[in-house]
């Protein structure tokens, strides 16, 4: 039986921070910066985005002690003009650069309408969708770019691995709705979710992977002997290399062959290159008259004819909205390999074990 088909138990949200933020204490991180990191770690997982929240912990923690992570970093603007500016991260978790990023876009957005930050010298940060949705909150709109943590996809037509799942999310605010949040890979799968079958002893569906002859690949553990295959085809792989020249290239982080696999190399530093866009919306439209706008939009998608045998449409982040909602009532779901892993981990950096 896998983890998947069992029902694991729940842990409330508030524990689960607790115990990031104990842990990351524990590898030498400033108490308050844990307590961010804790934070925003917790949100990825309880909107849903189980492959790019607790079960990275290890990871990140393993990065730290290796030294390919500065557990004390000094995050700041080192170029600034009225709508821009470039942070740098000082090697330090990915969740502190790209809050600090956010909080820059938005104040920026208020005064110039659009603002648009860059980040270098930073981390993996988890989900996109937290920093594309820290805008709503100013009644803006948010957008996210950045490099991914590992190179999985080759150029179309090639067979090295040149780019990565590189990120784009975008999130739009409603009025009643909830917001329209779209955070995705230009790949069919993130290889997070690759990961995640390999964890659980699952298939990956055919269309993931090939191998380096080109056939379908689905053994989640053989990943290393294939790549990822793009949306679209050609126009995924266009779509990667296009994030990854403004995430990367852009900031002067690392792009191509020079980004490291931050699972196989915890002690070098990655330099990874983020970007995060803040829209004011009154610099086009009255509030609320754009929001319920969106909300109208919303339903005509949402209500809109569907084919046979489909029971619902949804719109982008409505999932995630409803797993939100869920999980803060019911608690986050820990399936015993991730609950395993905690525990080690908990050992290792002589802590409370998580439950």
């Amino acid at each position: 039986m896998t983890d998947q088909d069992s029902d694991p138990p729940r842990l409330p949200a508030d524990k689960l921070q607790t115990f990031i933020a104990r842990a990351f204490a524990a590898a030498g991180v400033p108490a308050q910066d844990a307590a961010v990191i804790a934070e925003l770690i917790t949100e990825a997982d309880l909107r849903g985005s189980d492959t790019h929240g607790v079960i990275r912990i290890p990871t990140y923690i393993k990065r730290i002690k290796a030294g390919g992570i500065n557990p004390r970093p000094r995050v700041r603007i080192i170029a600034e003009r009225p709508g821009t500016a470039l942070v740098d991260g000082d090697n330090g978790m990915g969740h502190l650069a790209m809050r600090i990023a956010a909080m820059t876009a938005i104040e920026k957005a208020k005064k110039t309408g659009v603002a648009w930050v860059g980040v270098r010298m930073s981390n993996h940060a988890g989900p996109a969708a937290l920093y594309t949705m820290m805008p709503l909150a100013h009644d803006m709109i948010g957008l996210y770019f950045a490099v991914g943590s590992n190179n999985h996809l080759p150029p179309w037509g090639g067979s090295e691995v040149l780019l990565g799942t590189n990120p784009i999310a975008v999130a739009i605010p409603a009025l009643e709705e909830p917001p329209v949040v779209m955070d995705m890979a230009p790949t069919v799968a993130a290889y997070g979710k690759v990961r995640l079958k390999a964890a659980r002893n699952e298939p990956m569906p055919v269309g993931w992977m090939i191998d380096r002859e080109g056939k379908p690949l689905t053994d989640a553990k053989r990943a290393d002997e294939g790549h990822l295959l793009p949306i679209g085809e050609y126009k995924g792989y266009a779509l990667s290399l296009i994030i990854g020249l403004l995430a990367g290239m852009l900031n002067r982080a690392a792009f191509g062959r020079d980004v490291i696999d931050f699972n196989k190399k915890p002690e070098v530093v990655t330099n990874t290159g983020q970007a995060i866009m803040a829209v004011s919306i009154e610099a086009f439209s009255p509030v609320t008259e754009f929001k319920r706008a969106i909300d109208v939009a919303v339903r005509d998608i949402r209500n809109s004819p569907r084919l046979p045998g489909v029971e619902r449409i949804w719109l982008p982040g409505e999932q995630s909205h409803a797993k939100l909602l869920e999980r803060r009532s019911k608690g986050v779901p820990l399936p015993a390999s991730l609950h395993k892993s905690l525990d080690d981990l908990a050992r290792d950096l002589k802590i409370d074990p998580v439950m």
